[in-house]
């Protein structure tokens, strides 16, 4: 049995402020565990700031988990000997984010996230699955047996592209966007009926892929909570006044009504997992994304802007710089699950979540070994899918849209047919231009983030 007290976790995007830092966080809350955390990063600067942050943070007498962080310059000598890979990665830079998100805006496209789906999330992942093939032959090499652990967008095709590369590899991705919605739940029952329950207190049943998730089941102590959401829904026709997001984030970034999760759930009978950010983007674009005008006034979310996102990097920057120089870091409750999820993989307890990972039937009317989004059985190294069943069939056809779109653009992206990567743009439900335009739109994307496309130049060749 792997000593709990040794535990070696590389860190692949080590030099994040953010996501490093939850794991940070949540690692020095809990006794149980302690060992080593490898940090590796193209920012090394970056990296040997968190090393210290980390060391700073390991040291205090109120840590009761003691880690020790190092920064690493390459990636093996990182992996080497690692029980579990993080991955947390900005592809790019926000520049080409930029253009990913806003570009489309010229042609009337409007993307609130734009890192999952849709013309935004498409190219993306051209340049992101490239850095993921690597990543997967480097695991192959160095750990294979190691756990992998994913948080970049987007979320299924990463991890599709990991199996796709080396088949054997154990790994799952982490989204938590479904725990706000068992958190909207519980905020329904204490509202309605005075009763106090906790996110884990409400058992449901999800399918979907990534960000286009729903519960099929939602209940509490055996209280079937779908009923009380549609009454709920019927009570509050103009949506929330502030959702759980957004009392999170002190800006309107992330501002929600939840009337696209409403409208959803009015149309298919199951309750929408995600933020209406997302939602929105896979749904096609006269629904909920026709004008700027119609998502602020009529739907009451936000399109998050990738200025926002430059702001906040330096904001979180500058955070990071002061921990560096003595800021005490600040424990808090990151409401993340890395952390449980290691400890049942190293036979510390067990417990039910979703992640994302391969269909082994576990949804009955999605193909095998696409990504799916489900809930898993975690306990000593072992990830066992819970059976989730069919997906309502007038769902499953949005559904099966995506996972089709999703599976063209991870084979373009890793062999180079950005041809075939244009056919998937074409079919997007957000692609509301005729077909030279959206050509246009494609190639100007292209062309704006072309130092990440590792087949742009012969793309080019071939297109004269």
């Amino acid at each position: 049995m792997k000593d709990v007290k040794n535990v070696q976790i590389a860190y692949i995007g080590g030099g994040s402020r953010a996501w490093a830092h939850n794991l940070m966080n949540d690692l020095a809350q809990n006794e149980d565990l302690g060992g080593v955390v490898r940090l590796y990063d193209i920012d090394m600067e970056g990296a040997k700031i968190n090393e210290k942050i980390g060391n700073d943070l390991s040291a205090r007498s109120d840590v009761k988990g003691k880690w020790a962080y190092k920064a690493y310059e390459k990636i093996g000598d990182a992996l080497t000997g690692a029980d579990f890979v993080v991955i947390s990665i900005l592809p790019g830079t926000f520049d080409e984010m930029g253009s990913d998100v806003h570009l489309p805006e010229e042609y009337g496209i409007y993307q609130p996230v734009g890192d999952t789906t849709g013309p935004g999330g498409i190219v993306r992942a051209l340049r992101c699955l490239p850095m993921f093939r690597e990543f997967a032959l480097a695991v192959k090499e160095y750990c294979p047996n190691a756990w992998v652990i994913n948080f970049t967008n987007p979320m299924s095709m990463c991890i599709r592209t990991l199996y796709k590369v080396f088949p054997e590899i154990k790994a799952f991705g982490c989204c938590h966007e479904v725990f706000g919605t068992q958190k909207l739940l519980a905020k329904i029952l204490e509202e309605k009926y005075g009763v106090t329950a906790t996110r884990d207190e409400i058992r449901t049943n999800i399918v979907g892929v990534n960000h286009f998730t729903f519960l099929t089941e939602a209940k509490y102590k055996g209280m079937d909570l779908l009923p009380i959401y549609d009454e709920y829904i019927n009570e509050h026709p103009n949506g929330l006044e502030h959702s759980v997001e957004a009392k999170h984030w002190a800006n309107g970034a992330f501002l929600t009504k939840e009337l696209v999760k409403f409208n959803l759930f009015k149309r298919y009978g199951a309750i929408a997992a995600a933020g209406d950010r997302h939602l929105a983007e896979f749904c096609p674009g006269k629904w909920f994304l026709d004008s700027k005008e119609m998502v602020e006034n009529k739907y009451g979310f936000s399109l998050t802007t990738v200025a926002w996102r430059k702001t906040d990097l330096v904001q979180k920057k500058q955070k990071a710089l002061d921990y560096y120089n003595g800021t005490p870091f600040a424990l808090r409750h990151t409401g993340e699950e890395t952390v449980r999820q290691i400890k049942a993989l190293l036979g510390l307890g067990d417990f039910v979540t979703n992640v994302n990972i391969p269909n082994v039937g576990q949804v009955e009317n999605n193909p095998a070994d696409v990504i799916v989004e489900t809930n898993a059985f975690f306990s000593g190294d072992s990830v066992k899918p819970v059976h989730a069943g069919k997906i309502p069939s007038a769902l499953n056809a949005l559904i099966m849209r995506i996972i089709e779109e999703q599976e063209t653009v991870v084979d373009a992206a890793l062999t180079g047919d950005y041809e075939k990567a244009f056919v998937a743009f074409l079919n997007n439900p957000n692609m509301c231009l005729p077909e030279d335009k959206a050509r246009e739109l494609f190639d100007r994307m292209l062309e704006n983030t072309k130092a990440y496309l590792p087949y742009y130049g012969e793309y080019i060749k071939n297109r004269k």
